[in-house]
């Protein structure tokens, strides 16, 4: 069992950009030389936009890729124009978020063997029923014609014949399959209408009920908004705000978040992580829950600050930024080659509180003295159900099983971190995931192994309060919190905070 990818908003395709409709350049089929065959120049064409998704959701399919990742990665090396990265991006995140229903229409269509078709007929399949059902402004003719190509490239006449009789027949009926789904059981009925697999939609059924749940599986179908945390030791958030607006050529819409004082929500300026502010230290991306962890540790000015999971570093440079860069933060991560990108992050904000680490955080209690820390921060690896907007594979490969593996590992973890914090100190636990089991349970078993510790409802004002003008906190509050994605438009984030007294 392996930890959870640790990111905040990602440059590039970890947000969606607009959809232009239409074939993409080179999507017509390859000339052909003698005897049939590709010349040598069209053996070296760029693959089409649809060929670039399509390939990113196979890696996603049978190699267990991280979406964002991957699809970083494939429009790196596919150099697409800009409208048309914006679309492969669209397919990619649309076809994994919308695979259940997909399939439920599909497999209406597809009357033998729908399980047994090859894994890229079904994906292609899958991909150009998305663009049939959910996006009008791609012509359904488009469409087809593109995933015929592809078919014909890639298969026999037998396979794009097939994909051919598919789509048209679901082209036909478009008005009829676009048609809600009329179901009674209301797991059933979430899950199909907004692809989770059954025994997720239950659990939180279970938990938040049905009409909540109902929000929260909308929500994480919705594309993820950029936001910026403004380093404030550079600038203030009006000034940050000015410049990315003029950056853009005023093209952008930034607005203040309504979560965090650090925050801005920016649309309009492309890849933020490619500006000039963001290479020069003066803003980073995260995510608005994310940015809260750092400001309910309140860390202050000279404190010895742990880190315990702390990859990639923006939790770590955020408790630097509060503390104006004047005390300690001990950032440590499993994994050596993450070391590299705590002082990449540090570095490029201009940070030299910042000492990063390498070791594994259940026995961090052998490298450091007991009771040594003013502020100790667990931001622990999880079942990350907070960022399926982002990971939208997630709801896929991960399981009940998975979460209480998970569970057991955080467990053990939060013993280890509680040692570290001396009387007086500070322990705040957070994962990306909306699960009770690593949540909220996870903190009381912890509060009846650990009766030094109690919860800590002094967070600082400026944060309590959009939380209580969205009703995201219970009254009275009892020092933790779990936002969920349809609240703020941000990520699903668990925190709470711990005093140790005696």
């Amino acid at each position: 069992m392996s930890g959870r990818d640790k990111q905040g908003n990602s440059g590039g395709g970890g947000g969606r950009v607009g959809v232009k409709s239409g074939r993409s350049a080179g999507s017509a089929p390859s000339a052909k030389g003698k005897g049939g065959k590709p010349q040598q120049q069209q053996q070296q064409r760029r693959k089409t936009t649809r060929e670039v998704a399509l390939d990113t959701l196979l890696k996603v399919a049978e190699a267990g890729a991280y979406s964002n990742l991957q699809l970083n990665r494939a429009l790196q090396d596919a150099q697409l124009s800009r409208p048309d990265a914006g679309l492969a991006t669209e397919l990619v995140y649309g076809t994994i978020q919308h695979q259940r229903l997909l399939d439920e229409r599909l497999s209406e269509l597809v009357t033998k063997g729908f399980n047994k078709l090859t894994p890229w007929v079904l994906v292609l399949l899958r991909m150009s029923a998305y663009q049939l059902l959910m996006l009008d402004r791609i012509p359904a003719h488009a469409a087809v014609n593109e995933a015929v190509v592809i078919a014909k490239r890639r298969g026999h006449s037998g396979i794009s014949g097939m994909v051919n009789g598919v789509l048209r027949n679901m082209e036909r009926n478009l008005a009829e399959m676009r048609k809600p789904l009329e179901i009674t059981d209301p797991v059933k009925r979430i899950g199909i209408t907004y692809s989770y697999p059954d025994w997720l939609v239950k659990r939180w059924i279970g938990t938040y009920g049905e009409a909540v749940t109902e929000q929260i599986c909308a929500a994480g179908n919705e594309p993820p908004h950029n936001s910026v945390r403004v380093n404030p030791l550079r600038l203030s958030r009006d000034k940050a705000a000015a410049m990315l607006t003029e950056g853009s050529g005023g093209e952008a819409i930034v607005e203040a978040s309504k979560l965090s004082a650090h925050a801005l929500i920016v649309s309009g300026v492309g890849n933020v992580a490619g500006t000039d502010g963001y290479r020069t230290g003066l803003w980073s991306l995260q995510d608005e829950s994310s940015m809260l962890v750092a400001e309910v540790c309140a860390p202050k000015p000279g404190m010895k600050v742990l880190d315990c999971c702390a990859a990639p570093g923006g939790k770590t440079t955020h408790l630097a930024e509060l503390m104006e860069d004047r005390g300690q933060v001990i950032a440590n991560d499993v994994h050596p080659h993450k070391k590299q990108l705590i002082e990449e992050q540090a570095a490029r904000l201009g940070l030299t509180s910042v000492q990063a680490v390498t070791g594994d955080a259940a026995e961090l209690a052998s490298q450091f003295e007991p009771g040594s820390f003013d502020v100790v921060l667990l931001d622990a690896p999880c079942s990350g159900f907070g960022v399926i907007r982002r990971k939208p594979e997630i709801k896929w490969t991960k399981s009940a099983e998975d979460v209480h593996a998970i569970a057991a590992l955080q467990e053990q973890l939060m013993d280890e971190a509680a040692k570290l914090v001396r009387l007086g100190g500070t322990l705040v636990y957070s994962t990306c995931t909306i699960e009770r089991e690593e949540n909220e349970s996870q903190v009381a078993k912890f509060l009846e192994r650990h009766p030094a510790y109690k919860l800590d409802a002094e967070w600082p004002e400026q944060m309590l309060r959009p939380l209580q003008e969205a009703h995201a906190i219970a009254e009275p509050f009892s020092g933790m919190v779990q936002l969920l994605p349809q609240q703020f438009g941000s990520d699903g984030f668990f925190i709470a905070r711990l005093t140790r007294h005696s």
